[in-house]
């Protein structure tokens, strides 16, 4: 199987490499670039940002491993990771909220300092250290999916008041490196850990210093902004939920992101066994690459959608729709009777590209319908439903481990894996509902802002 990852890996690429070409010379994106203001603008944005994901990225790889050398079981293991993403939804709704009336540039100091504190408890072997560490990156990590976009869309439309379709550029550019990023990540992570010997503790080290530099640079560079400052935090974190059941468009779309990236945390904890349960000896760290590059690939798609007058909604719906086709391959393909490796393995591929195309696309949208007083808080709010379907999935899958091994263990394991699957069917399938419910009703709202603009232009 390695034979046939590097060739994909290799062919993906070039792809890549050709789609971002053709991708940077479309008209919105050359008339965003050919902008001084705006350049410099994303230069002091990325700086900081693509550090703070570069840090993040640098920790995965070896989070399970780091574990399992410290001598925990599955199960104790399982019991961390659910600890992350449980911070993120009894915690991460307070720091939306924070972020408006404190500031956004505060916060995004506060996740360096965090999620600094997060990668030292990994130095230490005791359970309550890791536990605690846990605690904070879930919390960390909602400061990094929300408080930085929040500052950016603020920026973007408040103080500089850029076209707001040049918001879509900046986030397929952020899409694309982010890729690059996670490439690069994985690599410096096995030099420290396993070129250099120090072992799966090292990429914590490494991402120290990132995270340092991150912070000296928001420092420096960002000006602070706010949303809401009226009311006290908890009526500001009620706000936000009831600005979501309030106006349809927000919460069509924050169902959206609830569904898709809930499949795409829990494909992070599928593709291993199923590609390991297979045999062939996949090499894992090379299959991660293709994952990337074809992350890469979706971010440049997007762009030269857009520059064909597709509307992002559209790019929304049609991303949605390769994963669920995705999901249901995986479905079939890992089944006991008929399992095929590789036709699960491409079907990851199709998923990631979808992943690509998705991220620029809801980061568009999200700015146009979100208010820029709640912004925050609302963002952090439609990350709950996500965390608590992965807490359960990661749950349901672990719920067996640790008990007396039986004849039926390796079966079982593979039933729950493809029920897994369908389960992201039918998350797939909600989140294109409502996807063509959004597109529908962000249409209509489209249009009738355009033609008021239109009756006032006339008078």
């Amino acid at each position: 199987m390695k034979e046939l990852v590097i060739s994909t890996l290799g062919f993906l690429v070039v792809v890549s490499f050709g789609s971002q070409w053709f991708a940077s010379h479309t008209k919105s994106q050359l008339t965003a670039s050919t902008n001084p203001d705006f350049r410099r603008f994303q230069r002091i944005f990325f700086a900081p940002y693509l550090l703070a994901l570069f840090s993040d990225w640098l920790q995965g790889p070896y989070v399970y491993r780091l574990y399992s050398s410290y001598g925990f079981e599955p199960a104790q293991i399982a019991l961390l990771y659910i600890v992350g993403f449980g911070a993120s939804v009894l915690f991460g709704t307070c720091t939306g909220p924070l972020a408006d009336r404190f500031g956004r540039k505060r916060l995004c100091l506060i996740f360096t300092i965090l999620y600094t504190f997060c990668c030292v408890t990994k130095i230490s072997p005791n359970f309550w250290w890791l536990f605690t560490g846990r605690l904070f990156g879930g919390i960390s990590t909602s400061i990094l999916f929300s408080t930085f976009e929040a500052w950016y869309v603020c920026q973007h439309n408040e103080q500089y008041a850029f076209p707001s379709e040049w918001i879509s550029a900046t986030f397929s550019i952020s899409t694309f490196w982010n890729g690059v990023l996670a490439i690069v990540a994985g690599l410096v992570s096995d030099i420290g850990a396993e070129w250099l010997d120090f072992g799966p503790v090292a990429p914590f080290m490494t991402a120290i210093p990132c995270l340092i530099i991150s912070g000296f640079l928001i420092s420096w560079n960002w000006t602070e902004n706010f949303g809401s400052r009226q009311n006290s935090l908890g009526r500001t974190c009620l706000q936000g939920l009831r600005v979501i059941f309030q106006e349809p468009t927000i919460l069509l779309l924050g169902i959206v992101q609830s569904m898709f990236e809930s499949v795409m945390y829990i494909f992070v904890f599928l593709w291993t066994p199923i590609l390991d349960s297979a045999g062939g000896n996949w090499p894992l760290g090379l299959v991660f690459s293709c994952f990337m590059v074809c992350i890469m690939i979706g971010s440049s798609v997007n762009s030269l959608l857009l520059n064909q007058n597709i509307r992002p909604s559209n790019i929304l719906f049609v991303a949605i729709s390769a994963a669920l086709v995705s999901m249901a391959t995986c479905s079939w393909s890992t089944g006991v009777t008929h399992r095929s490796p590789v036709l699960s393995f491409v079907a990851f591929l199709i998923l990631e590209i979808a992943v690509g195309m998705y991220f620029p696309a809801i980061g568009y949208l999200r700015s146009q319908v979100i208010p820029e007083s709640l912004r925050a808080n609302i963002m952090n709010w439609f990350r709950v439903p996500l965390n608590l379907i992965t807490c359960f999935v990661l749950y349901w899958l672990h719920r067996d481990d640790g008990k007396p091994n039986s004849n039926n263990q390796t079966s079982s394991s593979q039933d729950y894996l493809v029920n897994a699957f369908i389960f992201n069917c039918l998350m797939c399938s909600i989140g294109l509902l409502a996807s063509l419910a959004f597109s529908k009703r962000f249409v209509e709202k489209t249009n009738d802002v355009e033609a008021a603009d239109d009756g006032k232009i006339e008078k």
